[in-house]
C-alpha cells in the first residue's frame, strides 16, 4: 500500500480490543533468539518522491516483455490481451469478491466460474470442468491422483517430454504415498511407443502426455490414447489451451481426463503467476474430480439460480473421504480466461494460433539455414520447437539482450543430453521484422 492511515491512537485501540499491553505480545510465539532487537541498518529518511523515484531504478532493471520481443515460452506465453479482459475482471463486484459459499448473494460470481466451466468443456471437448485450480502442474498431479483412486491402481506412466516443472511437482506431492511413477523415454522429440508398450501392465493407472509437448512437438496422442484404454488405464493429456484453435479437441482422441495452464488466456507473464490450472473430464469422473464445481439449477421462483455443488472437498467432508485438499480456485484468473476466450470467438482463437504456428515455422525455417544451426526434432511442432545450437546459449542470449530481445531456453539444465539446444517459441505478437532480427543477430553473433 502506498499509505497507511493508522494514527498511533488507532494502534492502541487495536491492541486494546485484542487485549494486549504491547505490540511486542504480538511476537511472542517466536523465539526470543530470532527477534533482532538492534535497529536495522536503513538508509536515512527520504522523501516519498525520492523513495518512489528509487523504486522505479530498481524496478527498471527488469526485463519486461512490454519493452522486449519475447522468444521464450516453455510454459509462460507473452500473447496479446485484449482490452476487454482488464475491464471486465477489475471491476469492483469482481474484484473485491470473496468465495461464494453462500450463493443467494453470490450469483454473479458463482455464473462467472459456471460460463467458464462451460467454455471449457466446449474447448477440451470433454463433459465435465471444474472451477479451476492453482495451476497447470497441480492441476496434473490431481489428474493422476483422480486416476489411481479411480483404478485402484498405484502406477502412473509419465512421458519425459512432460514440462519438467510438472513432472517435479508430481514426485513431490507423490514421494509419501504409495503410488509409484515412472516414466517413458522420448525419441526425436516425441515419446517412445515401444516404450510405453513395454512399461504399461496391470498396475498402470494412467498414462500421461503433454500435448504439444515441453520441446513444441506434437505426440502420437491417438495412439497412446488407444494403448492405455487397451491396458484398462486412464489417459490423461496436459494441454496448451491456444493449441486448440487449430488442434484436435483432447475429448475426440480419447482423452479421460485433461489439465493445463491457462495463463495464455487471458493473463500475463506476471513473473510467474497467480495462474489457472484448468480441469476437466468425462462425466463417470465427476464425483473425483478435485476443487469446486458450480451447478445451475431453479430458484423456488422458478428462476435461473447457481450452486456449489458436488464438494467432496475436505473442507466439507472427512479429510480420509475427500477427493483432494484443494478448497479453493482461482476465480479471477478463471474469469480473466473467460472474457479472453468469450472476446475471440472460435475464429478468433483459430486466428492467434494459426499465426504463431506460422511464426514460428518461418523462424525455424530461417534458424535452419544459419551455418551450424539445425533444428533438433523432425517431429511436427506448434509454436515451440528446439534448436542445436553451434556456439553458447548464454553468450547469445546476452547478445539478444542488449537488442531489447529475449531469447529462448537452454534445456541443459532439464534435459543434459540435449545441452547444446535451445527451445524458442513465437506468439502472434512477434512481427516478422522481429523474428529477421532475431536471425540477424544469431547468425553475426556466430
Amino acid at each position: 500500500m502506498d499509505f497507511i492511515g493508522n494514527t498511533a491512537a488507532d494502534n492502541k485501540a487495536m491492541q486494546r480490543d485484542l487485549g494486549l499491553a504491547s505490540e511486542e505480545e504480538l511476537l511472542k510465539d517466536i523465539p526470543p533468539d530470532k527477534i533482532i532487537r538492534q535497529l536495522l541498518a536503513l538508509p536515512a529518511a527520504a522523501s516519498e518522491l525520492e523513495v518512489k523515484r528509487r523504486v522505479q531504478e530498481l524496478a527498471d532493471r527488469n526485463v519486461s516483455v512490454s519493452d522486449h520481443a519475447c522468444f521464450l515460452g516453455a510454459g509462460a506465453y507473452d500473447h496479446y490481451i485484449p482490452s476487454t479482459v482488464p475491464v471486465i475482471a477489475r471491476r469492483g463486484e469482481f474484484y473485491t469478491a470473496y468465495t461464494p459459499y453462500q450463493p443467494e448473494i453470490s450469483q454473479g460470481t458463482l455464473q462467472s466460474i459456471f460460463e467458464y466451466q462451460t467454455i471449457m468443456c466446449n474447448l477440451t471437448g470433454l463433459d465435465v470442468a471444474n472451477a479451476s485450480l492453482y495451476d497447470g502442474a497441480t492441476a496434473l498431479y490431481e489428474a493422476a491422483h483422480l486416476a489411481c483412486a479411480h483404478t485402484q491402481r498405484n502406477t502412473v506412466l509419465l512421458a519425459s517430454t512432460v514440462h519438467p516443472e510438472y513432472r517435479q511437482v508430481l514426485r513431490t506431492y507423490m514421494q509419501n504415498s504409495a503410488l509409484i511413477i515412472k516414466e517413458i523415454s522420448f525419441r526425436e522429440g516425441i515419446i517412445d511407443l515401444a516404450d510405453l508398450k513395454s512399461q504399461l501392465n496391470d498396475q498402470v493407472a494412467a498414462v500421461v502426455v503433454q500435448q504439444p509437448n515441453f520441446f513444441g512437438c506434437l505426440e502420437n496422442v491417438q495412439q497412446m490414447g488407444k494403448l492405455a484404454h487397451a491396458n484398462g488405464s486412464l489417459f490423461i493429456t496436459s494441454i496448451y489451451p491456444i493449441s486448440l484453435g487449430i488442434l484436435q479437441r483432447p475429448g475426440e482422441y480419447g482423452a479421460d481426463i485433461v489439465t493445463g495452464e491457462g495463463q495464455s488466456l487471458g493473463l500475463p507473464v506476471s513473473f510467474g503467476g497467480p495462474y489457472l490450472g484448468i480441469f476437466a473430464c468425462r462425466r463417470e469422473f465427476r464425483r473425483k474430480m478435485p476443487g469446486r464445481i458450480v451447478g445451475e439449477s431453479i430458484d423456488n421462483q422458478g428462476q435461473r439460480a447457481y450452486v456449489l455443488t458436488l464438494q467432496t472437498r475436505e473442507q466439507h467432508i472427512r479429510r480420509e473421504k475427500a477427493t483432494s485438499n484443494i478448497c479453493s480456485n482461482e476465480s479471477l484468473c478463471a474469469l480473466s480466461a473467460c472474457v479472453y476466450l468469450s472476446s475471440m470467438g472460435t475464429a478468433g482463437l483459430r486466428n492467434v494460433a494459426t499465426a504463431s504456428l506460422e511464426g514460428a515455422h518461418y523462424l525455424a525455417g530461417s534458424i535452419a539455414n544459419l551455418p551450424g544451426w539445425k533444428i533438433s526434432f523432425k517431429a511436427p511442432f506448434f509454436n515451440e520447437f528446439v534448436a542445436t545450437v553451434p556456439g553458447n546459449i548464454d553468450e547469445l542470449n546476452s547478445k539478444l539482450l542488449k537488442n531489447k530481445i529475449i531469447g529462448g531456453l537452454s534445456l541443459a539444465k532439464f534435459y543434459p543430453e540435449l545441452k547444446n539446444s535451445v527451445l524458442f517459441c513465437v506468439t502472434e505478437k512477434r512481427t516478422k521484422t522481429e523474428i529477421d532480427t532475431l536471425v540477424s543477430i544469431l547468425k553475426e553473433a556466430l
